[in-house]
């Protein structure tokens, strides 16, 4: 089925702003409810992308083997991609949190950055993982649709941005979003209260990266490739941050409904 330019248009902008808002989302608990300024998110996407391809590509045989020195591929569904890359994501931001939480705010900027570029660059070269400067081919899993494939994908991409949206929603009403907002506005006062600042920043860095590496994942099976240049600071971490802002810091339904527009004028 061959989609009018309507049609295709508004497929083509429910697939991106659902990934860019699963994301920006993510970003926001971070800024919005916790004041972390993470300027190393990137890195997450990527690790996400990275990781559900991994999972999901069959490990090469033959002669393709010798030439791309891959050495992982697990050949599974792509839901288990899915929750890989949120295990992995949220496991490498525990790793980062645990000497990184402690310190002050434009210190922990400066290592998030550096987390996030660090991640990157091992995308590009190590070979045995995601093939340098090659890429790396992602199975489709989406290929039953046939020509409807797009549609689908845009369908699934849209419902899990907004069942994101309503987990958030529903997080920031509980007493740990409203310890969130307590942290953010004094730390100081909340850690005077007995609550253990560090743990708490811990679980919503953790949080934030699964939400950013299902925003990766989503990208890649979407794409069907991916090489670890093409998440670069302007459109995974610059774009997402003027989402934010624009939206409204703190503001789940905000940042959701500005992402569908800034995507679609940008």
């Amino acid at each position: 089925m061959e989609l009018s330019g309507i049609l295709a248009y508004l497929v083509s902008l429910a697939v991106m702003a659902g990934i860019y808002a699963v994301f920006c989302l993510g970003l926001n608990i971070q800024w919005g409810y916790t004041g972390l300024f993470n300027i190393g998110i990137a890195g997450f996407f990527c690790v996400g992308a990275y990781t559900s391809a991994l999972i999901t590509t069959p490990k090469p045989t033959g002669l393709y083997a010798q030439y791309v020195q891959q050495v992982i591929g697990l050949d599974q569904p792509f839901i288990i991609g899915i929750l890989g890359a949120a295990l992995v994501c949220g496991f490498i931001a525990f790793l980062i949190g645990i000497p990184t939480l402690k310190l002050r705010e434009d210190y922990l900027a400066m290592t998030l950055l550096a987390m996030g570029e660090a991640i990157q660059v091992i995308g590009y070269n190590f070979k045995p993982i995601a093939k340098g400067n090659i890429g790396v081919i992602v199975p489709d899993p989406f290929r039953w649709a046939g020509d409807s494939r797009y549609i689908v994908v845009a369908i699934i991409v849209f419902g899990l941005s907004i069942l994101v949206l309503f987990y958030l929603e529903k997080l920031i009403r509980s007493p740990l979003g409203r310890m969130l907002r307590a942290i953010r506005d004094n730390d100081d006062a909340a850690e005077a209260l007995g609550k253990d600042i560090t743990r708490i920043r811990m679980k919503t860095i953790v949080l934030a990266s699964v939400f950013g590496s299902i925003g990766g994942a989503l990208d890649a099976f979407k794409a069907g490739g991916l090489i670890s240049t093409s998440y670069h600071r302007v459109s995974w971490t610059f774009w997402p941050w003027v989402i934010v802002v624009l939206g409204g810091t703190a503001n789940n339904t905000g940042i959701t409904l500005g992402t569908f527009v800034f995507v679609a004028i940008r």
